[in-house]
């Protein structure tokens, strides 16, 4: 295991471009005591994920570098053990069944809920 890497179970990235999403993503997660860090595309996420290594990840498919189903590959291949999360307001059945062929853990459509976000981190973590 690389020793540079801060592995943390209750830490989790959150990829979003979007301020709003970003912000009541961290409120809903910091009442739950996690630590949370949010970059707004995949340059600012591969960067981030060199040093440290999350339990979870919110990935949204829409960055302003990037589909977040492309970056999927490179993201398991640097941090295999995350659980990862596509947040996307593209929530058909076909975008929903190609994230999961493609290794997402959980699809969640925007707008979202708070009990939404709950659930899938418990299901996960469990």
């Amino acid at each position: 295991m690389d020793n540079k890497r801060n592995i943390n179970k209750l830490t989790f990235l959150i990829i979003e471009d979007e301020q709003d999403i970003c912000f009541m993503l961290i409120k809903i997660l910091k009442q739950k005591s996690y630590t949370l860090a949010a970059v707004h595309n995949i340059t600012e996420a591969s960067r981030w994920l060199l040093n440290q290594s999350p339990a979870l990840i919110f990935l949204d498919n829409n960055l302003p570098d990037g589909r977040g189903i492309d970056f999927l590959p490179l993201l398991k291949k640097m941090n295999p053990s995350a659980k990862i999360i596509m947040i996307t307001a593209y929530d058909t059945p076909y975008d929903k069944r190609l994230a999961i062929e493609n290794g997402v853990d959980e699809f969640i459509g925007k707008p979202f809920t708070r009990q939404a976000i709950y659930s899938v981190v418990d299901k996960l973590l469990n």
